[in-house]
């Protein structure tokens, strides 16, 4: 049984107006669901990354694509890391 949903990437994209049309939220900005409708935005409580196209999701070298998203010391390392907190 689930708890009460503080965030998700829904409502961070409102909140926030993230300019994405997909966006995913992860508590520690590390492990994601991958998205695949671009443009796409990763958030963790503080802010989020935009991914404008598909080929530059694929081509992070700070993403590890597979079944889950990786991203190993998590998305406000990656450039252009929106702060919004």
């Amino acid at each position: 049984m689930g708890g009460y949903k503080t965030n998700s990437g829904d409502n961070l994209k409102r909140v926030w107006n993230i300019p994405a049309t997909q966006v995913r939220y992860h508590k520690d900005g590390t492990f994601f669901m991958p998205v695949d409708k671009f443009p796409a935005a990763l958030c963790d409580p503080n802010g989020y990354v935009l991914f404008k196209t598909k080929e530059e999701y694929e081509n992070s070298s700070y993403l590890e694509l597979g079944n889950r998203l990786n991203v190993r010391h998590g998305i406000w390392r990656i450039p252009g890391y929106v702060k919004m907190k």
